[in-house]
């Protein structure tokens, strides 16, 4: 009973159709790049921290992004005979400050365990949230790509001081000016 309380205070979060934050529309398909890139940033953010979202939820859902935009960045530039830069093709690098430490392998962690743990309804959140903006803005897939790999780096930083499964389950933190 208590369970399907919270999780219908979920669904309230979603205001309606295109309005996000703080009562303001998503731009639309003629607005600035920027202005398409801070609506989506500050959503995300603001939704991760409200929601206190786990690493591994967060990663999930950018991780889908990341793959749906690049493939049809993959797409466009096949059709147009252009070849893709490396820099966008690749994650940014994480620079580890425990590159000499051991760390378990994520081969150890139960991923059948892990992925049975994660709260679908905030994914669904967060993944409905992303597709609205990037659809209704029709965000262009280079700034896309690269404000996902952005996201994607803040994730990657923070798995790879994860020493044990709860840990990716511990709320993503990015820093304040990101």
């Amino acid at each position: 009973m208590m369970t399907e309380l919270l999780n219908s205070t979920f669904h309230l979060l979603l205001p309606p159709h295109n309005i996000m934050e703080e009562g303001r529309a998503v731009p639309t398909p003629n607005s600035e790049v920027n202005e398409k890139l801070l609506f989506l940033r500050e959503n995300m953010v603001h939704l991760t921290n409200q929601l206190s979202m786990p690493i591994i939820e967060v990663a999930l859902v950018v991780s889908k992004y990341i793959r749906i935009v690049l493939e049809s960045l993959e797409n466009a530039a096949e059709v147009a005979g252009e070849e893709l830069p490396p820099a966008i093709l690749n994650p940014l690098p994480v620079d580890s400050e425990k590159e000499n430490i051991e760390l378990p392998g994520i081969e150890t962690f139960p991923l059948e365990k892990l992925i049975d743990r994660v709260d679908n309804d905030r994914m669904d959140i967060l993944d409905t949230m992303v597709r609205t903006i990037l659809n209704e803005s029709q965000m262009e897939f280079v700034p896309a790509l690269q404000e996902l790999r952005d996201w994607e780096f803040e994730i990657r930083k923070q798995l790879s001081s994860a020493s044990s499964p709860g840990a990716l389950f511990s709320p993503l933190s990015l820093r304040d000016d990101f």
